[in-house]
C-alpha cells in the first residue's frame, strides 16, 4: 500500500522526535523541522497533542507488529524473546528516549499521552500471555509472567539508554531469559515428514 501524505508526515515526525525528543516544541517548529506547514499538521492531526498521540500509537503498533511476527515463527520461547530483545534494543537507540519521554507525559496526566495509560501495557499482555501458555506456562501465572517480562524489558532498555551500557543490558536480559524459561517444558524436536 502506498504511503499517503499523512503517513509521510507521521513518519517524518517520528524520525524528528527520535532525534530531538518532544520537549516544548511548538507545532510551527515541528512543521518547519519536517518540511511542512503547521496548517498541514493541523489538517491531518488536529493539534500538537493529536500529532503526538498519533506518533506514539504508530511506534507502539510497529513494536507490537514485530512481536506478532516473531511469535508466529515456530521457535522456542527463549529464542523469540532473544530476537525480540535484539530488535527492540536496536530500535531503542533511536526511539527509546522519545518513548520514555512520552511515557513520563502519561504518568503526569498530560492530555496528548492519555491513551498511553491503556496502550503501553494491556495490548502487550494478551499475546505474550498466550505465547507463554502455548509454551507450557501455568495459565494462572501466565499474565503475571507476561507483565514481568514486559517490565523487565522496558527497565533494561531504560537502564541501557541512561548508562549507554547496552552490553550490560544484553547480559542481564540473557540471565532473565534463562530464568523466565527455566520451568517451561523443553520444546519437542521437529520431526521430518
Amino acid at each position: 500500500m502506498a504511503m499517503t501524505g499523512r503517513d509521510r508526515l507521521l513518519r517524518a515526525a517520528i524520525e524528528h522526535f527520535a532525534r530531538t525528543g518532544v520537549g516544548d516544541q511548538s507545532l510551527r517548529a515541528i512543521a518547519a523541522a519536517i518540511g511542512t506547514s503547521h496548517r498541514m499538521l493541523i489538517y491531518h492531526f488536529g493539534s500538537r497533542e493529536g500529532l503526538l498521540a498519533e506518533v506514539v500509537a504508530a511506534v507502539e503498533a510497529e513494536q507490537r507488529s514485530t512481536l506478532a511476527a516473531l511469535m508466529a515463527e515456530d521457535a522456542a520461547p527463549g529464542d523469540w524473546i532473544r530476537q525480540f530483545w535484539s530488535e527492540v534494543s536496536s530500535a531503542a537507540r533511536s526511539y527509546g528516549p522519545f518513548f520514555f519521554e512520552l511515557s513520563a507525559h502519561a504518568m503526569q496526566g498530560r492530555g496528548h499521552a492519555a491513551g498511553l495509560r491503556t496502550s503501553l501495557v494491556e495490548p502487550w499482555l494478551e499475546p505474550i500471555t498466550a505465547m507463554l501458555v502455548r509454551a507450557g506456562s501455568d495459565p494462572a501465572q501466565a499474565q503475571a509472567r507476561a507483565r514481568l517480562g514486559l517490565g523487565t524489558t522496558r527497565g533494561l532498555l531504560h537502564d541501557a539508554l541512561v548508562t549507554g551500557d547496552f552490553e550490560g543490558a544484553d547480559a542481564a536480559m540473557e540471565l532473565f531469559i534463562d530464568l523466565a524459561v527455566a520451568d517451561l517444558p523443553a520444546p519437542e524436536p521437529h520431526r521430518k515428514a
